[in-house]
């Protein structure tokens, strides 16, 4: 465990800590399937936990002998690098994030098959591009009982540094990936697929028959205009929450944590 104290933030091997953008992390050539940065302790050792592979460490020195002294003795022989707090401060963010940066390996992608396998209950995210609500959408995820996430490549990255701290690290949690093709490829797979989305032919969330599907996919869409006609055009059921007080919608971060709990597989 070399503790490497800096001077400058362009001390060499500093740089996936300031200067790399969020696509030159993921594009990094260093390093195979690319890099990402997990903030605070407790992220970290949710990443770890569940299997992730850390390459370096950037903290206070105060944290290497308290907040960060157990996450440095699993990292094994990784750079960790340390300096004065106002230094690091000047990083984007760092302040936020409890004295604590890991810079980690992006693990290979898995195959829709493999991340659906056994699932009951997988979402699809559909356009969703604001960290926050990946990062919330994630955390509710994995507190109610969906099995995966499928993601269109127009959304946020799941492993984007802000969406990792959002969820409380549970990005590293429910297993995921990409969707490369509609919604309805999923039938091949044995889900129903359920829109949520208003319309004319949209039936309560409460509807029983969307309870007694054995896999249901719940598809999410994008920060304010929903769902694409031709997506919900190929969803099996259009599903809408009941709303009081003249509200038409809700963020979709919360509506998800609302689909989630009433669509639910049952026991």
């Amino acid at each position: 465990m070399p503790v490497i104290e800096i001077s400058s933030l362009t001390h060499p091997g500093v740089q996936i800590f300031s200067s790399l953008t969020e696509a030159q992390l993921r594009r990094c050539d260093d390093c195979e399937n690319g890099l990402f940065i997990a903030e605070s302790p407790k992220v970290i050792r949710v990443a770890l936990a569940a299997g992730y592979e850390p390459l370096a460490l950037l903290c206070e020195g105060k944290h290497i002998v308290g907040d960060a002294a157990d996450i440095i003795a699993q990292c094994g022989d990784i750079p960790v690098y340390t300096g004065e707090r106002e230094l690091l401060a000047s990083l984007t963010g760092y302040t936020l994030t409890r004295g604590v940066l890991c810079a980690m390996r992006r693990p290979a992608l898995k195959s829709i098959e493999e991340v659906c396998s056994g699932a009951r209950r997988i979402v699809v995210i559909d356009s969703v591009v604001d960290a926050t609500n990946i990062g919330a959408i994630f955390r509710s995820a994995a507190a109610l009982g969906i099995d995966a996430v499928l993601l269109t490549h127009t959304s946020c990255d799941p492993l984007n540094r802000r969406a990792v701290r959002v969820s409380m690290g549970s990005v590293f949690l429910v297993p995921w990936t990409w969707l490369d093709g509609p919604i309805s490829s999923l039938n091949d797979i044995g889900f129903r697929t359920a829109a949520m989305a208003l319309t004319d032919n949209s039936v309560s969330i409460d509807d029983k028959r969307l309870e007694d599907e054995e896999k249901l996919a719940i598809v999410m869409g994008t920060e304010g205009d929903g769902l694409a006609d031709n997506v919900i055009d190929d969803a099996d059921y259009v599903v809408r929450i009941p709303m009081s007080h003249g509200v038409d919608s809700l963020n979709v971060a919360a509506a998800a944590a609302v689909a989630f709990w009433q669509l639910r597989a049952k026991k």
